[in-house]
């Protein structure tokens, strides 16, 4: 029989807020943190993460002398950096000696450290000057988040960074689903971070011409585009066995993984790369596609995503999906591209336990090529299972399956 994967830990900072706790109850209420972004920023609207909040980063209670040893942080890292440490500690693997030895750190990032490189490029393009800062590549490789992890946790094993645009960090975690099934670490801190609310990547987003100018909408009439958010969201991942010895408390069960590529197009998605994953997804977790799921949806408010998201859904679950209930957390914290897919799988997963639905935002009323079970205001609903869709850029598909505690 096939080893279990349970979840044990759990991290998140998002506009929405900082930490796990303040981010559901927030997108339990309906309350999103999509606004108008701030001047020096070019015109438009998003979901950052400030202080505003009241809550304090936690990278606030770590010694900074070790904090000096990591370097320069990009804000992409200490985003990264404070929703692992949140995991770690929910986990209650804090200085556990399995970090030092069994574990490995698996984390997606769609870009870099955007504002670490455009920095260097103010200085060196703008401003005339013939050097930057001496840790700008380090502190902008995509890589640097997972690094920085490992050296402020102490762990030792594979350190790995996935950069699969919008589907990074649903494919780190399925990964670390298959490396603790294959037997090569009882431990992985997994999940992804991003930080593209920056000039230059903004302008990017708007040449490219998928940017709301309003909200986003998921699966809604007169929907106008993506909003971008940022942060980070980090989950520890267990093998059964070794959290089940160490009397670990379980948010759940990551049990199913499924991925495809479109092989198609940049930006387009292809209605049968995205059915594919879906499929393959409830292959790997022995599941049926009848069985009353959590549908939480890519939804990312654009013209042409939603309806092949909605037709691939008809596709593989047929009248079953009448089911199903589906939601779109995307209308609360923004698309937080490589942080995305953790977000919305962890999210997913307190709803499971709390056996609570949470609304789709921003909903101007039903598109006939959207017609899904779509959650517009908090509902009890509690089936045993999850269903977490992520469908990037290039045609990179990553899908999710996961099991209430």
């Amino acid at each position: 029989m096939r080893a279990r994967v349970l979840v044990t830990g759990l991290g998140c900072v998002s506009g929405v807020g900082r930490g796990v706790a303040a981010n559901w109850e927030r997108v339990r209420k309906g309350d999103g943190a999509i606004r108008p972004l701030q001047p020096p920023a070019p015109d438009g609207i998003a979901a950052w993460a400030d202080d505003e909040t009241g809550a304090p980063s936690l990278l606030g209670t770590v010694d900074p002398e070790r904090l000096r040893r990591l370097g320069k942080l990009d804000r992409l890292s200490a985003f990264a950096l404070e929703a692992g440490l949140e995991a770690v500690a929910d986990a209650g693997l804090l200085e556990h000696p399995t970090l030092a030895r069994r574990s490995a750190i698996l984390l997606g990032c769609g870009s870099g450290g955007n504002a670490t490189i455009e920095t260097a490029y103010e200085r060196l393009f703008g401003a005339g000057q013939r050097k930057v800062h001496p840790q700008t590549i380090p502190s902008s490789m995509v890589a640097a988040p997972a690094a920085q992890l490992s050296m402020l946790l102490g762990v030792h094993g594979p350190v790995l960074t996935f950069s699969g645009a919008c589907a990074s960090s649903a494919q780190a975690l399925g990964e670390a689903m298959h490396m603790i099934r294959a037997g090569r670490a009882d431990v992985v801190i997994a999940g992804g971070a991003e930080a593209c609310l920056t000039r230059g990547s903004l302008t990017g987003w708007q040449s490219l011409g998928v940017l709301a100018s309003d909200t986003c909408r998921p699966f809604s009439r007169d929907r106008r585009g993506m909003v971008l958010g940022e942060g980070a969201a980090v989950l520890v991942l267990e093998s059964e066995r070794h959290a089940l010895e160490r009397g670990a408390r379980i948010h759940g069960e990551l049990a199913g993984y499924g991925a495809s590529s479109d092989a198609s197009h940049m930006t387009a998605p292809d209605l049968e790369g995205i059915a594919a994953a879906i499929r393959a997804a409830h292959e790997d977790a022995g599941i049926g596609f009848d069985t009353a799921a959590l549908v939480s949806a890519h939804g990312t408010g654009t013209a042409l995503n939603d309806p092949a998201e909605a037709a691939a859904m008809h596709r593989v679950y047929g009248p079953a999906l009448a089911h199903h209930r589906v939601i779109a957390t995307k209308s609360a914290h923004g698309h937080m591209i490589g942080a995305t897919g953790a977000i919305e799988f962890l999210l997913g997963l307190v709803a499971l336990n709390e056996g609570i639905a949470p609304p789709v935002l921003n909903h101007l009323g039903p598109d006939p090529d959207c017609d899904l079970p779509l959650v517009l205001a908090a509902q009890a609903f509690a089936p045993e299972v999850l269903v977490s869709s992520s469908f990037a850029f290039g045609g990179l598909n990553a899908v999710l399956v996961g099991r209430r505690a």
